[in-house]
């Protein structure tokens, strides 16, 4: 196994996919709470007005979240109202938190600048532009002026415990000193520009590689090249329910069409979409979308469906691209038309950077990244049943790596992603997490508090990133017989997130 640069193989915990600059994206008011601020946590985590009862931040994250949109935003001191592990839209990560997990264990966190044009000019009350690559400026700023804020509370320039990293031997060199190594990535609907209109191509191959190139200037390592939308590069893969309703709308606002869709048979399928007569209507009343007069909805297919549209030539040149300068490659939200046509390429390649980092491909998609050499992580749902319906994480985990040979495993939290944390266990009161705990590298933590509220997981769930460190305890507790297993995997994620990064880039 490769050393560190201490000589060792890192031991600890990868979070392969976080936000922790959203605050700065989508015009930079759509997010409520940042995770620092010069002025201390009484201004980072103030309340926000327009997140307040019935506000127009409220109402939509009721229809991103389901959340209750008459729900209070008291923030610092007490944190009455937010954060939960289902405030979609509150800040989730404040740099604290972010210390107790790297302390419980955490060794390397991969961030994601994120964007979405339409989100963006959808918020009536935005500060910043909606350009995608703006909001991906803006984001690269703010993480830099918190790593130097970090430095300021801890001794001076370099002395953070918090380290972007832009090559895996900087990983390992972050790693060998104890400390958090911080990776950079996009998850873009419009990546690099290339939006699509009708069929027609925002960008061109030039721009996508003085795209790339700018990207590798601001630190980034990988790249979504499709994500909530389709675009001038592939397909996306369809979100589900409400959320997928309103998001169809707006591939409809951003492309000129609706998702289109086919029947699909091999057992691989994107997410379900209502046909019309059967839900969809009902769906988009429920997000509260109104759509122009004279629209005609959609009809899908019964059954598994799957996005007709896969990687375009322009999709196979970013691809080709991108692993020419060594960057990873997200595969998670392409249609499994464009995820296979990525493997395909991969494949011929040799090229192992590529990541599942969410639970957002098709089981066997996830399967063949691992086959192939590249890292798999799951969402970080509970570690047992919550009665919500969702998938737990050990079920995940057990079905992607069983048979296989899996050299590190992670975890994806989607922190500040529009994704809620997860909630406690059904059966938290009868086999609780007890405090204070041991954690997985074997430092005794207790409770976390944020303020003046202390936060239990029994009760709250991973409602703040410091509750990860309790997380990745019960994780072990409700493993049972394959908890030596499972540890062993999970303090391997950084190691193994590393040696799959060094298999393409190393400088």
């Amino acid at each position: 196994m490769p050393p560190d640069a201490g000589g060792r193989p890192i031991v600890g915990l990868v979070d392969a996919h976080a936000h922790l600059n959203a605050s700065a994206a989508f015009g930079g008011s759509l997010h409520c709470g940042r995770p620092f601020d010069q002025a201390g946590p009484q201004v980072a985590l103030a309340g926000c007005p327009a997140h307040a009862r019935l506000g127009v931040g409220a109402l939509l994250e009721t229809i991103v979240g389901g959340s209750d949109p008459t729900a209070g935003t008291a923030g610092w001191p007490t944190m009455a109202d937010w954060p939960r592990h289902n405030t979609l839209l509150h800040e989730q990560a404040y740099y604290t938190g972010i210390e107790r997990a790297w302390r419980g264990g955490l060794r390397m966190i991969n961030t994601l600048l994120v964007a979405n044009r339409v989100i963006c000019e959808l918020y009536p009350q935005r500060t910043g532009p909606c350009d995608e690559t703006s909001q991906i400026r803006a984001q690269a700023t703010q993480l830099h002026q918190m790593q130097s804020y970090i430095d300021s509370r801890s001794g001076g320039p370099g002395k953070g415990w918090f380290r972007i990293v832009t090559s895996p031997a900087q990983a390992r060199a972050v790693a060998a000193a104890g400390k958090l190594a911080v990776s950079v990535g996009v998850e873009s609907s419009e990546i690099l520009g290339c939006s699509e209109w009708q069929g027609r191509p925002g960008c061109t191959a030039a721009q996508i590689d003085s795209g790339l190139d700018e990207l590798r200037r601001l630190g980034v390592s990988n790249v979504f090249l499709v994500h909530k939308f389709d675009n001038a590069l592939g397909g996306t893969r369809f979100d589900p329910g409400t959320t997928g309703a309103a998001l169809n709308v707006g591939n409809l606002i951003a492309t000129g069409h609706w998702w289109q869709a086919r029947s699909c048979t091999g057992g691989e399928a994107d997410h379900p979409q209502p046909i019309a007569d059967d839900g969809l209507e009902r769906l988009l009343r429920e997000a509260r979308v109104d759509l122009p007069a004279g629209t005609t909805l959609p009809v899908y297919p019964a059954g598994p469906i799957c996005n007709i549209r896969g990687l375009t030539d322009l999709g196979r040149h970013a691809v080709e691209s991108a692993m020419d300068r060594g960057m990873l490659l997200n595969i998670d939200h392409m249609s499994v038309r464009t995820a296979r046509d990525v493997l395909d390429i991969a494949k011929r390649r040799h090229y192992a950077g590529i990541l599942t980092a969410h639970t957002w491909s098709d089981r066997q998609i996830a399967r063949d990244v691992l086959a192939l050499s590249g890292f798999a992580a799951t969402y970080a749902y509970a570690a047992g049943d919550t009665g919500t319906g969702e998938p737990d994480f050990l079920s995940e985990w057990r079905a992607d790596s069983a048979g296989l040979t899996v050299r590190g495993y992670g975890y994806g939290s989607d922190v500040n992603g529009l994704a809620p944390q997860a909630p406690a266990r059904l059966d938290a009161s009868s086999d609780p997490l007890r405090y204070p705990f041991t954690a997985i590298n074997g430092v005794t933590m207790d409770k976390a508090v944020l303020g003046t509220r202390t936060y239990d997981l029994n009760r709250d769930g991973v409602a703040q990133y410091g509750l990860y460190a309790d997380w990745y305890a019960d994780l072990l507790q409700a493993a049972g017989s394959d908890a030596p297993r499972l540890r062993a995997q999970l303090m391997s994620g950084a190691e193994g997130y590393v040696r799959m990064w060094e298999s393409v880039r190393r400088d």
